[in-house]
């Protein structure tokens, strides 16, 4: 009976409790900042398990008695995991050392521990919605960490260990199977300017008071992001302890409407439409202008202004009347070119397109509401490349964090370069325009952007949220985009404040942040590349 009949079964019986076969974590890829300095690695770790089938109840009772003030964990969690008839259960999972420690020194029966590996984020909240966090698997859940799992995972291996009789392993092994590791990703992000606008960002929004926050610095001529945050944020390493609402990625997931920084559009349509030169006069209406049922104000009353004075002063009423002698249609198609209404193809998970309204849907009053950043909402994401367009010579390129993937012997697998989308306006137009921005922070809305030595152009933005269907007298977006230097722009920054108070202008809320971390960006640069310049000639 036992050598015939039941040789199948019983084999197969010994075959399981004198092998068995362990899975093998592959190293998760490294996550690296330009400079290859690390944002998010792997650390060794120590996963505790049990062996119910070869525990008696008291050493199980001793074990429910002893863990749960070391591991944190209730007594019921124990009992019900010790209580199945399996040779494997787990009871906690990557421990710290000190637990570890604790554990060892009490001589239980029946716990073995396994060794894996842990993410670990080296600067906590530093560029936390671009990297995302992975899971106690170490599979991705949110931002690059989840977009590039596939990469950054690898594949699992396997081995075979014989075991004796108490199924205790034995140093013996049948067969092998190594994992392939994850490959390592290196961004366009530089730790040291991510750092300077996060530190610029969460001190205003702690002096505003602000709802959320938002900067980006992106380098105008690659589209490469050099920075970008969000506030409120979160620790990469304790994600389960932060609202959702902190994780959310707002630079690219929130659409608003921008306000007065959507006038370079405008600005842009009409001198390259050739309608308008900078000394052309506008009458103002002393602050009050009636379009269609709609009487449309300035936040400073204005006569006679020159084209340039329009846009410095940021005159709703001027930038409106220069839009009905353009037209609807050139509105629409220049706001097109600048990509809005349109997905920038940022590789990171979330953005939305915004909304731009076509013209045969545009009301009477709709002329004097788009041209100004009413009627059309955009994402920061979209403000910092239609910004960057103008200061790289009318050139729209495509953002990316990206750089490049490579494997663990440092072979390159996979390359992202500068994409040039379009020429939005001509390079002369871009000329003209930079001009009309540097004008804005040099006699008009965003003096609080001045760079003392370097020549800034930008321009300010107040928006009106709309709450119930109306627009809100209390409720406010502040925004400033901009770059620098105007001659030879190495960055284009863009920061955005939701419900600032009780300051809520752009001029006086976003414009001072950009100033802050432009001026440090642009000291870091300048170090960083006369320190190569030194290596080079030595």
């Amino acid at each position: 009976m036992i050598q015939v009949f039941k040789f199948s079964y019983l084999s197969g019986l010994a075959e399981k409790q004198h092998n068995t076969l362990i899975k093998l974590e592959p190293k998760r890829g490294t996550i690296y900042d330009r400079n290859l300095r690390p944002l998010a690695i792997n650390v060794t770790a120590y996963s505790l398990y049990a062996n119910p089938r070869a525990m008696s109840p008291a050493k199980k009772a001793e074990v429910i008695r002893r863990l749960p003030e070391i591991l944190n964990l209730n007594s019921k969690f124990l009992t019900q995991a010790l209580s199945k008839e399996k040779y494997f259960v787990w009871l906690a999972r990557k421990l710290s050392p000190q637990q570890m420690e604790e554990i060892k020194m009490l001589k239980l029966d029946g716990l073995d521990f396994v060794k894996e590996s842990k993410r670990y984020y080296p600067g906590g909240e530093l560029a936390a919605h671009m990297i995302g966090f992975s899971g106690i698997d170490n599979d991705g859940l949110e931002g690059l960490e989840l977009t590039c799992d596939r990469y950054l995972k690898g594949d699992f291996g396997w081995t075979q260990i014989m075991r004796d009789a108490k199924q205790r392993a034995l140093l013996l092994e049948k067969s092998f199977f190594p994992p392939e590791d994850g490959k390592d990703l290196v961004l366009t992000i530089d730790e040291t300017i991510q750092y300077i606008a996060e530190r610029s960002l969460d001190k205003a929004f702690k002096k505003h008071n602000a709802k959320g926050a938002m900067i980006i610095v992106m380098d105008p001529k690659t589209g490469e992001i050099l920075a970008l945050a969000n506030r409120p944020t979160y620790h990469l390493g304790h994600p389960t302890k932060s609202s959702q609402d902190s994780h959310r990625n707002r630079c690219v997931t929130d659409m608003y409407e921008p306000g007065s920084v959507f006038k370079i559009v405008t600005a842009s349509a009409a001198l390259e439409e050739k309608k308008f030169s900078e000394k052309n006069m506008f009458f103002c209406e002393n602050g009050a202008y009636r379009v269609g049922n709609h009487i449309l104000h300035d936040h400073q009353k204005h006569g006679n202004l020159n084209f340039s004075q329009v846009f410095e002063q940021s005159s709703n009423i001027g930038v409106t009347k220069i839009a009905q002698q353009l037209g609807a249609a050139a509105i629409y198609r220049y706001a097109r070119l600048f990509r809005f209404g349109i997905l920038t193809g940022i590789d990171l998970p979330g953005e939305v397109k915004g909304v731009l309204k076509p013209p045969a849907v545009w009301s009477k009053t709709s002329i004097g509401a788009i041209p100004i950043g009413q009627e059309v909402t955009v994402t920061a994401i979209q403000l910092v490349c239609a910004i960057s367009a103008i200061a790289n010579d009318g050139v729209f390129m495509q953002p990316f964090v990206i750089k490049y993937i490579k494997d663990q012997k440092g072979e390159l697998i996979k390359e992202f370069k500068p994409t040039a989308v379009g020429q939005v306006i001509s390079k002369e137009t871009a000329l003209r325009v930079k001009n009309i921005l540097k004008g804005v922070v040099e006699n008009g809305t965003g003096k609080l952007a001045k760079i003392k030595g370097v020549s800034v152009g930008g321009k300010t933005g107040t928006a009106q949220k709309v709450t119930g269907g109306t627009y809100s007298h209390s409720e406010f977006y502040a925004t400033f985009i901009g770059f620098a230097p105007v001659e030879d722009p190495k960055i284009a920054v863009v920061v955005v404040f939701d419900e600032p108070h009780p300051s809520h202008y752009g001029g006086t809320v976003s414009a001072p942040v950009f100033q802050e971390v432009a001026q440090d960006t642009l000291r870091y640069l300048r170090a960083t590349k006369s320190s190569v310049i030194v290596q080079e000639n030595h």
